[in-house]
């Protein structure tokens, strides 16, 4: 058996010489006095990086973006160039606001904040249910006393922040109360990353009453660039090179509502009574978090139930 062992290594090992000296062979310059020649391509050849042209006139929620002064243009400059060479991450920002942006537009329009916050919540998070590692959770990314203190139920059973309707309305009564306290739509969209006594603070220490005039912190300093570069590249994707058809688009499944004020002990077995399963109930209802709902007090909660 040892001899057999040996002698497949040994056949082995001839055959992996001849590939390694067939591909030296391939990758070596021509010998003296052949005519053959060899092309080196660099990467340029094929893929090319440009720098991108920032635009003269970029506002947010109808404030106008100070781009005359350096450190803005900069910030700005980082953002486009971060999200438009992520291209895998911005496709899939065109993909998922096709779904929606039709939700969360009409809410804010209803509201009174300006639409170019539909964008925070893109930055947000990418326009996903997700949990941030400070335990910020839904698209709107809200923390827990955030969310209750702006009318959102939730516990262990229930959680609001991951309902889009109700969550996108939670986050603009913080904007406007934000707006009113801070003076501007852009220092609103700094506090919703900073807090508003975390900016509130700043503004007073430092003597400025400005979001673009506020030291405050890398990432807080990042947001609204952020905010500016993701309106601005999906307002105009053939602009930073964005190709793809209508089709390729991610849209929202249909579905009705189905009034409910009572307990239910088993969200499976209330599922299958409108023909559908645990799964898919709960991907059009993220906010029901255990496989039950409490509702000790009766409240009204409106089930949304896949359309056949």
């Amino acid at each position: 058996m040892r001899s057999q062992h040996k002698l497949l290594i040994l056949i082995a090992i001839i055959i992996v010489s001849g590939i390694l000296i067939n591909a030296t062979r391939q990758d070596a310059p021509p010998e003296s006095g052949s005519d053959k020649k060899v092309t080196f391509k660099s990467t340029g050849d094929s893929y090319t990086i440009k720098a991108l042209k920032i635009p003269e006139d970029l506002s947010f929620a109808g404030e106008r973006v100070p781009l005359e002064r350096h450190d803005v243009k900069e910030r700005i400059d980082r953002e486009l160039l971060v999200n438009t060479y992520w291209q895998s991450n911005a496709l899939l920002w065109f993909k998922r606001v096709h779904k929606y942006f039709p939700v969360i537009e009409p809410i804010l329009k209803e509201k009174g904040v300006p639409e170019d916050f539909k964008y925070l919540a893109v930055i947000e998070s990418d326009l996903l249910n997700v949990t941030s590692p400070a335990g910020a959770k839904g698209m709107w990314q809200m923390l827990r006393n955030a969310a209750r203190e702006n009318g959102l139920e939730v516990n262990e059973n229930v959680d609001e922040r991951y309902h889009l309707e109700k969550a996108t309305r939670a986050a603009c009564d913080y904007l406007i109360a934000s707006k009113k306290r801070l003076g501007s739509w852009t220092l609103a969209a700094g506090a919703y990353h900073a807090g508003n006594h975390g900016i509130d603070k700043r503004l007073d220490q430092q003597l400025v009453n400005n979001y673009w005039d506020v030291l405050a912190g890398e990432m807080t300093e990042r947001y609204v660039p952020r905010i500016i570069a993701a309106k601005e590249i999906l307002t105009h994707p053939k602009k930073y090179g964005f190709q793809f058809d209508k089709e390729d688009l991610y849209v929202l499944p249909k579905s009705y509502d189905v009034k409910v004020d009572t307990p239910i002990t088993n969200i499976a077995a209330f599922a299958k009574k409108f023909g559908t399963h645990y799964k898919e109930l709960k991907i059009h209802n993220p906010w029901l978090r255990e496989n039950k709902l409490n509702n000790k007090s009766r409240k009204v909660y409106y089930i949304r139930i896949p359309e056949r």
